[in-house]
């Protein structure tokens, strides 16, 4: 047998060595993004090498592959155990879940997230919005106010996640306490991830038993409220995200969600519901603070929509085009999901080049939302790149904040109304700046961090 061209029929992609990743692996869990950027910019848009420096992984950033993978030939290619991993710490959910169950669930769910139910959930998020201002006033009340922005906007998020899911009875300890075990729990994956040659060293000092008691508390607490809500009188109406969960019914039997089924659901949402719009947020304000000329355009379009001295009902959100814009960049430059992994299930083929069966491919979507040959000036803030009927127009799966194909984020229309109505109601009030030397360098965990420590100063208007 022809060695080498057995060699290329296996690995049709070019690979970094594997001995050059394991000298780096320390390098790239502490930078990833950069680490990546390199790979592909020395080998091309789609690239092998080895996670950790023990498996082998292809990453890609070709919008073509993503397509392929994500879409047009989605069920030959499932989230792999770098995903599953998470079942153990918050449970089998919508964003772990595969197969016949995980559709079930997801037609379960989906009218949740309708558009009438998130019209209701708005009034939610606007207490929320005027809850937050309402602290700002009171720290700037003497003059401007020193924040970081990214632990306010996770609890500014945590509060609007846990009222939709939870109404409005959960107390701003539990809400901390529920946060804190969320962000430890993914902090602690990640690395297990990036560096399992460690996993013998945290076996041994009790990690994984710490995360394990974490895992059971966020279970008890979230079954605590669900236990409260179902025994509740009749009598009290609740227009939230469990009381949805509590309400639905499988077409097939007619029967509702297991109490274990409704804790791992509950649990996906908190994650996910807080952390993606945590971190746009956070970025939003910051590229706000570095582009204040953008913010004047914000307000300017609040102003012509008569929206100055109120907040936007559900419905006047679709007046403001340009604030909409400004999340849509946001999310380009820093997407809350970076990076996501599928598992080629059987063997496939992609432009004449064999895919075997256990294939792991990670699209690296940072990458993609920055790619020179998909975007003119691809690292600079521009938010007219989504205007209607912008030039060049959005590349095909050159954007993809939310994944793409069938896994699309059930959540995507809560979160951006969200972020909009929570930005808008904050610069009717505040101006922002950056104060010298903040910190701005992503952290790349599960989803697309801020660093601990990105200040930003506000100001009344």
């Amino acid at each position: 047998m022809d060695t080498q061209a057995s060699d290329t029929a296996a690995k049709p992609f070019p690979w970094v060595p594997r001995w050059r990743t394991l000298l780096s692996s320390v390098a790239m869990a502490r930078d990833p993004i950069g680490n990546l950027d390199r790979a592909h910019a020395h080998h091309g848009d789609t690239v092998g090498m080895h996670l950790g420096g023990v498996r082998p992984i292809i990453v890609t950033r070709d919008p073509v592959l993503a397509q392929h993978i994500l879409q047009k030939n989605h069920r030959r290619y499932l989230k792999s155990d770098l995903t599953h991993g998470l079942i153990r710490y918050i449970g089998r959910g919508l964003l772990t879940n595969e197969g016949a169950d995980w559709l079930r669930q997801r037609r379960l769910i989906q009218p949740g997230f309708h558009r009438q139910r998130l019209a209701g959930l708005t009034r939610l998020m606007q207490a929320a919005a005027e809850e937050w201002t309402q602290e700002l006033r009171t720290r700037t009340a003497a003059g401007p106010a020193l924040l970081d922005i990214h632990e306010a906007m996770t609890r500014v998020a945590f509060r609007i996640i846990s009222q939709a899911t939870f109404g409005t009875g959960m107390s701003e300890a539990e809400r901390e306490r529920l946060s804190d075990i969320l962000t430890q729990i993914q902090a602690f994956y990640v690395r297990t991830i990036r560096q399992p040659y460690l996993r013998p060293w945290w076996h041994l000092t009790g990690s994984y038993r710490y995360h394990d008691a974490l895992s059971q508390e966020l279970r008890e607490l979230v079954r605590g409220y669900i236990r409260r809500r179902q025994a509740a009188p009749n009598s009290q109406t609740h227009d939230d995200l469990l009381q949805m969960l509590l309400d639905a019914r499988y077409e097939d039997t007619g029967e509702p969600m297991t109490e274990d089924r409704l804790l791992d659901e509950a649990n996906i949402l908190l994650l996910a519901g807080h952390e993606t719009s945590a971190n746009a947020l956070s970025w939003l304000f910051y590229l706000l603070a570095t582009h204040p000329q953008e913010a004047v355009k914000l307000r300017e379009e609040l102003q012509a929509a008569g929206l100055a001295n109120r907040p936007p009902a559900f419905d006047e959100l679709s007046r403001l085009p340009y604030s909409l814009q400004v999340i849509q960049e946001t999310m380009r430059l820093y997407p809350p999901a970076w990076i996501v992994d599928r598992v080629a299930q059987e063997e496939d083929e992609y432009q004449g080049q064999r895919i075997p069966k256990g294939t792991l491919f990670s699209v690296y979507l940072y990458g993609l939302h920055r790619h020179p040959q998909l975007w003119s000036a691809p690292n600079e803030f521009r938010p007219e790149r989504f205007a209607p009927h912008a030039q060049p127009p959005v590349p095909a799966y050159g954007y993809l904040p939310f994944g793409a194909g069938p896994r699309l984020c059930i959540g995507n229309h809560f979160a951006l109304t969200e972020i909009q109505l929570v930005v808008l109601e904050t610069l009717r009030h505040f101006t922002l700046e950056l104060p010298p030397n903040t910190a701005s360098v992503p952290v790349p965990l599960i989803t697309l961090r801020p660093p601990h420590g990105m200040v930003l100063r506000f100001l009344s208007v």
